[in-house]
């Protein structure tokens, strides 16, 4: 069973006891949380597909720990012009465990 639900602007196809890495959730490590747009419920041959939600299905999960990605190097330069600019950039996210599906 599986399902594609949106998180925070982002959509995920999600599956029982899965790790999912989303934008940053500002709840404590441990805590449950309900993401209720639900998009589509696939359970083998049976699929359910909303516009642009199903009504009811929720997905649980549990936030396991909080952390920051890796640095990306921003770089702008204007050849000949002396001008440079570095920058770098480390987006947080909240790593999630899928504890449930609810159709």
């Amino acid at each position: 069973m599986y399902a594609v639900v949106k998180i925070k602007g982002h959509q995920y196809r999600v599956q029982t006891d899965a790790l999912l890495q989303v934008e940053l959730i500002d709840s404590e490590v441990g805590q449950t949380v309900t993401f209720d747009d639900v998009m589509m419920v696939s359970d083998g041959d049976d699929v359910k597909v909303g516009t642009p939600n199903i009504e009811g299905a929720t997905v649980s999960a549990e936030i396991v720990e909080h952390g920051r990605s890796r640095k990306i190097v921003v770089f702008k330069k204007k050849r000949r012009k002396n001008y440079r600019r570095k920058n770098g950039h480390r987006q947080g996210y909240t790593q999630i465990k899928i504890t449930g599906i609810n159709a």
